[in-house]
């Protein structure tokens, strides 16, 4: 098994074919992801998995809410802005993707239009809803056991020829999806997870993020 080469393979999909995805794959995909690590085996996580009417009624939610400049709404603390080094990443990936979408730095509409695309879930036919029971805050153990169980799922759908993007603008009305998924008052709503099959003709779907050098974020203490 080459792990490294299959890791370094896998990108971001922010484009999908107009496919739907089949129950049965999207439970494959879970079985696998759900060995992601776990503190203590406790597998704080719960998934819900939207897809159909539901998923465009939620889509039409965020879109709404955003156009009428409702505030964000998320279900636990957030920092909405990055800084130094973590914008400068930011910035650095913004750009190939708005020249492979031809978006130019003036173009507001279309700049309107791709901010969108986030808000309605990259039009993906499903989105996977990551949440963690409240009585568990404050989470952070809970939130790194999700952030496990998101890569597990990239990594398992990328094998079975699908795409993820996680998708942080597809919760920020969480009122929204929480209301139309039907998801209980006792869970929090962490991220979601656009998956599908990518469209290859999406130029977005062509850029590849990049990644700091070790030296940038490792310390070796004892070596």
């Amino acid at each position: 098994m080459d792990f490294t080469h299959f890791a370094k393979s896998r990108k971001s999909a922010r484009g999908f074919l107009d496919k739907p995805v089949p129950k049965q794959v999207v439970d494959d995909i879970l079985a696998t992801a759900k060995w992601a690590p776990s503190s203590y085996n406790t597998q704080t996580w719960k998934v819900h998995a939207v897809t159909g009417e539901t998923l465009d009624r939620i889509r039409e939610g965020n879109t709404k809410n955003t156009l009428e400049g409702k505030p964000h709404v998320r279900d636990f603390p957030y920092k909405e802005e990055y800084e130094g080094e973590h914008r400068k990443r930011q910035i650095d990936m913004a750009i190939p993707l708005f020249e492979a979408m031809g978006i130019a730095r003036d173009d507001k509409e279309k700049r309107l239009d791709w901010m969108l695309r986030g808000f309605r879930q990259f039009d993906a036919p499903v989105s996977l809803v990551l949440t963690y029971n409240k009585y568990l805050e404050p989470a952070a153990i809970s939130q790194f056991a999700l952030g496990s169980l998101a890569y597990g799922i990239v990594l398992a759908a990328w094998e079975r020829r699908l795409g993820c993007v996680i998708n942080g603008q597809g919760i920020m009305q969480s009122d929204v999806v929480r209301d139309l998924a039907g998801i209980p008052d006792d869970e929090n709503i962490m991220i979601c997870i656009a998956l599908g099959y990518p469209d290859d003709n999406f130029a977005a779907n062509n850029v590849r993020s990049t990644r700091a050098a070790n030296s940038d974020f490792v310390r070796y203490v004892g070596f």
